[in-house]
């Protein structure tokens, strides 16, 4: 059984009705666990196009299915961070469910794999199921990859590797929903950093502030603690990484280095305070 979502929009001339038509996870063609084998998938906030991305599926991520609209679209909740949005339904693949276990994360920017004879290009952060050093095997089908990666559970955590990965993404320009080299938001920037140092975190900035421990002074603050801003009200708007110094690095117009105090972020290009600081906090 289906059910309708209607949206009535009146106009000067006329009334405009639009009927949504929702499937029932009974009806979906798609079910379970997914996948994409492509590059970087958008997530939308609706099933259209034009709608606003919020995030992004890297390749390998793994998905759980949620809701299709008219089979043209499906709304999924990314496995990593809870993250729910409607994607493409033809850049999905199906997959079984998955074990964490073995898994890796591809560290190199940019990137080919490998199957068959055919190749794909992968960011950094992209998901290498059952990887062997050589081999992952996703959706049945085994990958070749030869560039860097690393398992979670053999990253030893601390500033100095996660100032090593951030500075790699120096000058990625901002992008809202942003994930990736290609583009990145403030928030997807520290959770992609993060994730490929072997810690999770959630995706929003507000979200990432609820965890971890609170550090009371900037004047103890480590490298590679986070620290999150807001600017005209008191809600968390922004989110950089504490690097030695008293420097930080963000994603604001593209991924920069700035001063930072008990103040906030300064700019010194235009010689103004840009964030004021909210909070910091720890996560190993």
């Amino acid at each position: 059984m289906t059910g309708l979502n209607m949206e009535c929009k009146r106009t000067d001339r006329f009334i405009n009705l639009r009927v949504h038509i929702l499937v029932k996870p009974s009806d979906l063609r798609l079910k379970g666990k997914v996948t994409t084998v492509l590059t970087v998938c958008p997530l939308r906030a609706k099933p259209d196009d034009a709608s606003e991305m919020i995030t992004q599926l890297l390749f390998g991520e793994s998905a759980t299915v949620l809701q299709q609209h008219k089979k043209n679209w499906t709304k999924i909740k990314l496995d990593y961070d809870g993250y729910e949005g409607w994607i493409d339904t033809k850049q999905l693949t199906k997959i079984k469910e998955r074990k964490s276990v073995g898994s890796a994360y591809s560290l190199e920017l940019f990137d080919t794999i490998f199957a068959d004879k055919k190749s794909t290009w992968i960011t950094m952060g992209a998901e290498l199921p059952a990887y062997d050093g050589m081999i992952s095997k996703l959706a049945e089908v085994n990958y070749r990859f030869s560039g860097q990666a690393i398992k979670s559970e053999d990253m030893h955590v601390d500033g100095e590797l996660i100032e090593k990965l951030a500075r790699r993404l120096i000058n990625t320009p901002y992008l809202w929903g942003g994930r990736t080299p290609l583009g990145i938001d403030c928030s997807g920037f520290t959770q992609l950093i993060y994730k490929c140092a072997g810690l999770a975190i959630l995706r929003d900035a507000q979200d990432q502030a609820t965890q971890g421990e609170t550090i009371d002074f900037v004047t103890v603050a480590q490298p590679g603690d986070l620290a999150f801003f807001t600017k005209a009200t008191e809600k968390i708007t922004h989110v950089g990484i504490i690097l030695p110094d008293m420097q930080i690095i963000h994603a604001s117009g593209h991924v920069r280095i700035d001063a930072m105090d008990h103040y906030g972020i300064y700019n010194r290009e235009i010689e103004e305070y840009t964030h004021r600081l909210k909070i910091i906090k720890r996560y190993f």
